[in-house]
């Protein structure tokens, strides 16, 4: 059986973002909301949870997962960040953003593209989310809850209940937060590049 708990999106309860976190700390997978879609995590160095994961998702090894952090410290010791893609992730952090940027020899070898070692990261504006990721004290790896034959993430408690009951280890309902993907920018170039628009305003990554 998944558990589930109900939290305020605003105020969320200390209690309960404590149990979410021993169960991520205990090897399980969870799904939660974030300033876009909801999303399913797990622990940074947990390859079974992250297997797990791929498959709930049916996710080829082409697929960026993305790495859900803090802060821009946390950002840069997983991922190599010059001064210019500093001011542009300090002026646009926290949000809905994914950026692609290489990693570092922090990172399992098996979460980074395997051509490009290349990974997803992002700084969300969510306070369930934040509030967790402070709670953990180390980043998740994470993934828009999109499953195989849906058109769009799953958006409702019940729905995530639905679908995933007995596959996951716990559903943290904030209620609804929306469908709209992030913005995906890819900074590895010497410029920005606009991968995918979404809910993150791309005016700041724009160039003439």
């Amino acid at each position: 059986m998944t558990r589930y708990l109900s939290i305020h999106p605003e105020d969320p309860q200390a209690r309960l973002i404590e149990q979410a976190a021993e169960i991520v700390m205990n090897g399980g997978i969870i799904a939660f909301p974030t300033d876009s879609c909801y999303a399913l995590g797990c622990r940074l160095g947990d390859k079974e949870a992250a297997d797990r994961i791929r498959a709930l998702r049916d996710l080829d090894p082409r697929h960026h997962f993305t790495l859900m952090c803090r802060d821009l410290s946390e950002i840069a010791h997983f991922a190599r960040v010059d001064n210019a893609c500093y001011r542009l992730l300090k002026a646009t952090t926290p949000g809905s953003y994914v950026f692609i940027l290489e990693g570092t020899k922090e990172l399992p070898r098996r979460i980074l593209h395997p051509k490009r070692k290349t990974i997803g990261l992002r700084i969300p504006d969510h306070r369930i989310a934040r509030a967790l990721l402070v709670e953990l004290n180390e980043p998740l790896l994470t993934t828009t809850l999109l499953l195989p034959g849906f058109e769009a993430p799953l958006t409702e408690g019940w729905e995530i209940r639905e679908s995933l009951d007995g596959r996951i280890e716990l559903i943290l309902d904030g209620g609804y937060c929306g469908t709209e993907a992030t913005t995906v920018v890819d900074l590895t170039g010497d410029l920005p590049e606009i991968v995918r628009l979404g809910r993150g305003n791309p005016a700041p990554f724009m160039t003439e």
